[in-house]
């Protein structure tokens, strides 16, 4: 190579080194680039095609004469598809065009007609720097066989220069653009999340699309919870008021195909969209450019964010990035704000039950200092809410531990305890009441809550029921005994008349009724005092059994019903009060003629279980009980509900219920609506209590034998 042309070459490159090399903006390093090789190698205009690692072009820059010129994704798509830049990125290697019109691999346009610029040359080089194909330079002049070798060495030499600068470049805007977006998101999630209030949250998410991508009008749109229909909730921007409100019907427009694909999509000009439609357009709105993003949230598409008319004029290459990840930061924001509205909601509304309850209803933290107090705790206590927040729950009303546990730890266990005591008011007097404690979680704190119902009125209901008792064993005992006692002595004296008879019979059965109801309000006193049975005898169940049902015949016979004696066979004698399991067997066998149809049908039978007691029953096929009776049912007082039901003064299922237990066996029942009810109850065998102690026990009575 002669010695000026070699020195020629080197200045050249130490030209071109220098143009590219002091600056890193890829945009201005390619357009150096290209004034150099328009400079030294000739032609009138040129481009370069900046490649990713994949291939696929990520920027260009084209140039004619001294202009530089916009170009469109198609543009660039049909290049690096079907011209001259596409079969040397496919080869790899350099291309020399003498002339365009001869030759398949240039991609002819409008403007190559013959009519206008005609046939024309080219050369077109791959930039490789360390092994990768980072771009590919093309330059055209417009007179054909213009470039030679000489051209295509040249153009070689300047690319093979420039190579490493544009990958430089290129790396260094990539991450100048990462470093963008990741500012951006940054930005976004750290304003988005200050607020849990969703207007807010709205208008934070807007004010970050607007800023991030610089725009005239942004508008955040969400699936309603009725349907797939998009509706827009907020608009921010230009003409933007007319947005809010706005219905899209499911998967119509732009917007319905974000939703359904699950990923944005930009475009740069609507008016070449053949998918945009009337659904897309807004009022107000001369749109231009359009960018619209899926709002994301747990894996679904929830809504969708819009970006209009980009300022600048197009929509910056990682526009759809950061619209993207604005819109995941939207779809985690949007929920956790619809979470703290459902739990703002719930906890008002927790309040208002709070504060409106008719129970006295009081918090208290595990050391039992009271938390929270509602009206009703005011105004049965007559302490002020500041007097009550600076006092314990102990010094409120006498705490059960036995039920609560020491320290609460019954409570602790997630268990639920009941007493009734008094609450001591401010005035120093005191309310019966009935207390009711269970571990809750309180402003999201561990907590205990009291519910204290004022139990006045039955406390006094009660007592008049219990001084009615009173008078009614005291006032009718003593007459009572005076008429059974003469008609014990009538009944020799009166003639053998049939009619005489007849009434006579039923004024003893009546008195009998009557003493059996005294005795029975006596014996539940005495009972519900612990009084224990004490004139117990062994006695044979089947003769009990059989004592009773002729007692309660001309009930039976009156109402036309069937009594069926199941207890025939043999069993163990038991060891009981024979007077009180007596009228047990009567109450329980009046119950069932009571409730039974004319004409229905009772049963009652006996057997042995175990050799320590011997099971009874008494069945009916009346109306039966529901549950929520069957749980009160051997309450003092309690009568069931209902139009036909008879009606009687409710101590009957409760004498049985507590003679029963006080000879230590058991009584419960098994009912269901419409098919009748069965009374079962167990009495112990005589021969494990003739020698023993009676001894009581949770609630029943056991046996301890003598040594």
């Amino acid at each position: 190579m002669p010695e000026d042309r070699t020195r020629s070459l080197l200045e050249l490159l130490i030209n071109v080194s220098r143009e590219v090399a002091t600056a890193l903006d890829l945009r201005t390093v390619l357009q150096r680039l290209l004034f150099a090789a328009i400079q030294y190698v000739g032609g009138e205009r040129g481009s370069i095609v900046v490649l990713d690692d994949m291939g696929k072009p990520v920027d260009a820059t084209i140039v004619y004469g001294k202009q530089f010129h916009d170009h469109t994704t198609q543009q660039l798509r049909e290049t690096m598809e079907r011209g001259l830049a596409g079969w040397v990125v496919q080869h790899r290697k350099s291309a020399l065009v003498p002339d365009t019109s001869k030759d398949d691999r240039w991609l002819r346009r409008a403007d190559d007609s013959v009519e206008k610029s005609g046939a024309k040359s080219a050369i077109c080089v791959p930039l490789v720097a360390r092994e990768r194909l980072v771009g590919v330079l093309t330059l055209v002049h417009s007179v054909p066989n213009a470039f030679n070798e000489e051209h295509l060495d040249l153009m070689q030499t300047i690319a093979d220069q420039a190579s490493v600068a544009v990958l430089n470049a290129r790396l260094y805007t990539e991450s100048q653009r990462t470093a963008r977006v990741m500012s951006a998101l940054a930005e976004g999630a750290a304003a988005i999340n200050t607020s849990l209030e969703m207007p807010d949250v709205w208008r934070r998410i807007l004010n970050q699309t607007m800023q991030a991508l610089q725009v005239e009008t942004v508008a955040l749109a969400l699936l309603n919870t009725g349907g797939n229909d998009l509706v827009f909730h907020a608009a921010a921007g230009h003409n933007s008021g007319n947005i809010p409100g706005r219905h899209i019907p499911a998967g119509q427009g732009l917007a319905g195909m974000v939703i359904r694909q699950g990923h944005g999509l930009v475009v740069p000009a609507v008016k070449a969209e053949s998918h945009f439609g009337e659904e897309d357009k807004f009022v107000g709105i001369d749109m231009r450019a359009l960018a619209i993003a899926p709002i994301q949230s747990q894996g679904k598409v929830i809504g969708v964010l819009e970006a209009f008319n980009p300022i600048s004029g197009a929509f910056d290459p990682d526009a759809m990035v950061v619209m993207t990840g604005l819109g995941s930061l939207a779809g985690t924001t949007i929920q956790n704000a619809e979470l703290f509205e459902r739990l703002q909601k719930a906890h008002k509304h927790y309040h208002e039950l709070f504060e409106d309850s008719v129970d006295t209803i009081l918090i208290t933290d595990w050391e039992g200092r009271v938390l929270e107090a509602n009206r009703q705790a005011v105004k049965l206590s007559g302490y002020s809410v500041e007097q009550l927040h600076s006092m314990s729950i102990d010094q409120l009303h006498e705490v059960n531990w036995n039920k609560t546990g020491l320290n609460f730890e019954a409570l602790k266990r997630d268990q639920e305890c009941d007493y009734e005591t008094s609450i001591h008011r401010q005035d120093g007097g005191s309310t019966p009441i009935e207390v009711y404690a269970r571990r809750v979680e309180f402003e999201e704190t561990d907590s205990i809550q009291w519910i204290l119902r004022d139990i006045s009125e039955r406390k006094e209901l009660d007592s008049l029921r219990d001084d009615m008792t009173s008078m009614i064993y005291h006032d009718l005992r003593s007459p009572l005994g005076n008429i059974v006692s003469s008609l014990e002595m009538m009944s020799g004296l009166i003639p053998a008349d049939e009619t005489l008879t007849t009434m006579f019979n039923i004024a003893r059965n009546s008195t009998a009724r009557i003493q059996r109801l005294v005795n029975s309000l006596l014996d539940i006193n005495r009972l519900e005092a612990g009084h224990q049975i004490v004139d117990q005898n062994s006695v044979d169940p089947v003769a009990l059994v059989r004592e009773a049902i002729r007692d309660v015949e001309p009930g039976v016979n009156g109402r036309q019903q069937t009594l069926i004696n199941k207890a025939t066979n043999v069993l163990p004698l038991i060891w009981v009060d024979v007077d009180m399991v007596h009228r047990v067997f009567i109450n329980l066998l009046e119950n069932a003629i009571k409730f039974t149809p004319v004409e229905g049908r009772i049963e009652i039978g006996a057997q042995t279980t175990d050799g320590v007691f011997v099971k009874f029953w008494v069945r009916d096929n009346g109306p039966g009980i529901s549950t929520s009776d069957q749980e009160r049912i051997f309450d003092k007082f309690t009568r069931l509900r209902g139009r036909d039901r008879p009606g009687g003064l409710g101590v009957g299922l409760a004498f049985c219920r507590l003679a029963v237990l006080g000879h230590g066996g058991e009584i419960w029942l098994e009912s269901e609506v419409g098919k009748g009810t069965t009374f079962w109850l167990t009495l112990p065998v005589a021969q494990k209590k003739a020698t023993g102690q009676l001894k009581r026990q949770t609630g029943r009575l056991t046996i301890k034998p003598d040594k």
